[in-house]
Order: structure tokens, then C-alpha cells, then sequence
């Protein structure tokens, strides 16, 4: 990450950035659809850095100058507290890649991505990542079918944002952190506590637990030591439509 252009943006993830390791590029769900030679490039300017609880990964008011992932841990994305409200938009697990629509638009970011715990996030700068989009059909077609992704899984969060029913939003936080295609790195299991997800969600950790314990007599979840392990994502999505509709 260059100083000249990341060390404005991101000084503590800055000091910690370094080459990506061949376990932590194992992660990265597009290296695999560019060619040799893009391949390289990406290899060659792709860091990794550790992120701490109080980092800011993105914030508000600031350039985009990088495209970023989560290689491992959990991020958030929320707006600017000091402004009124804490409000969590959605969680950021392993898989995801983000801020592509910031970096198209030449904008400043417009929300604050966090470290919910102790995370490994990747950077790939902004001038690689428009040179793959110049010559990389591949790339491109992961770049769209992220954003068209996005955009249903926005609209159905602001669909049931206005529900009060809690089970429906854990639900709802639930399928949304299992979404396979954008966020690939998940699988089955989510490595993150009750109190976590409460955090993500806006409830209490005891009525996440009781809506938890809802969604593992249905059959949908299980709840496991460090985590939840989703046993049938098409009725929990299912049971999120039906909600919605009801």
C-alpha cells in the first residue's frame, strides 16, 4: 500500500501491511479468473494487513483509494456516530469484497467500515483495480455480478428494516452473512459469537439467543462452540421471503 496514497487513508493498517501469503491468496475468490500476466500484477500489488477492533478499514469523508476483502474475522459497516444514532448497515465476513461502487463513482466514503473483532483485510489499489477492469473480462463479470448481488440483498434489508418482528431480523442477518456468492470464505460455519451478532443485528445478546434457539428448532441453524452452522440456507432464506410477504 503505497504511502503516498494509503498513508492518509489507513496509517495503522499501513504500518501493519505486507505481502499476502500464499494461505492468505488461497482466499482471494477472483485471482483465479485473470490470466498469467494479470495474475502477477494483482499478486505483486495485493497487501494484507492485520485489523484491530478500533481501526478503520474505510471512513467517512475519505478517498477510496483501494478495493478491499475480508481474508479472515468480520467487519461492519455502519454510519458516523457522531452524528446522531449508531446505525449498523451489515456484517463484512470472509469472502467479501467490498467498495467497488466507491471506487467506479471516484467518490469519498459515504459509510465506516470496522473491525467487529481482530481481522485480516486485503487491499488491492484503486489504479490495479481499474487495470484489471480495462483488460480483464473475467474481472469484470465478478465486478458485476457482485454489484447486482448487492443490490437485491440491499433491498431486501431495507424491506424488512421496517419489520419489528426480531426473529425476522436475525433471520434475516442470518441469510445475509451466509450469502455464498458474495460472501464466498463463510461455508456452512460462522465463526462469530451471540454477542457479535447482536451487535450486527441492533438486539440484545439475550434476544438474539432466543431468536437463535427459534431458528435451531426449526431446523435451519445449529449453534456451535464459536459460531453457527447454517443446515439448510434455502429454508432459512425461505423463511425470510415468507416474513417479508406475511
Amino acid at each position: 500500500m503505497p504511502p503516498s496514497s494509503a498513508g492518509r487513508a489507513l496509517p495503522a493498517l499501513l504500518q501493519r501491511a505486507r505481502l499476502a501469503g500464499t494461505s492468505e491468496l488461497a482466499e482471494v475468490p477472483w485471482l483465479h479468473l485473470l490470466d498469467a500476466g494479470e495474475r502477477t500484477q494483482a499478486v505483486s500489488d495485493l497487501r494484507v494487513a492485520d485489523a484491530q477492533v478500533g481501526d478503520f478499514v474505510c471512513k467517512i469523508g475519505r478517498p477510496a483509494n483501494f478495493w478491499f476483502g475480508v481474508v479472515d474475522g468480520m467487519l461492519k459497516m455502519s454510519n458516523d456516530a457522531t452524528q446522531g444514532a449508531s446505525i449498523t448497515y451489515t456484517g463484512v465476513p470472509p469472502g467479501a469484497w467490498f467498495g467497488e461502487g466507491t471506487l467506479l463513482k471516484g467518490e469519498a466514503y459515504r459509510y465506516n467500515i470496522e473491525p467487529l473483532k481482530k481481522s485480516v483485510v486485503a487491499g488491492l489499489p484503486a489504479k490495479t483495480f481499474i487495470w484489471l477492469l480495462d483488460r480483464s473480462i473475467g474481472f469484470n463479470r465478478y465486478v458485476m455480478n457482485q454489484l447486482n448481488e448487492r443490490l437485491g440483498q440491499f433491498i431486501a434489508a431495507r424491506e424488512i428494516d421496517r419489520m419489528n418482528d426480531p426473529d425476522t431480523k436475525v433471520a434475516r442477518s442470518l441469510a445475509a452473512l451466509f450469502h455464498p456468492v458474495l460472501y464466498p470464505g463463510v461455508g456452512e460455519v460462522l465463526r462469530i459469537t451471540q454477542q457479535e451478532l447482536a451487535y450486527l443485528v441492533g438486539l440484545s445478546r439475550q434476544r438474539v439467543n432466543e431468536a437463535l434457539r427459534s431458528l435451531a428448532a426449526e431446523g435451519l441453524i445449529r449453534i456451535e462452540y464459536g459460531g453457527l452452522r447454517v443446515l439448510d440456507l434455502p429454508g432459512l432464506q425461505r423463511r425470510l421471503r415468507s416474513s417479508t410477504t406475511a
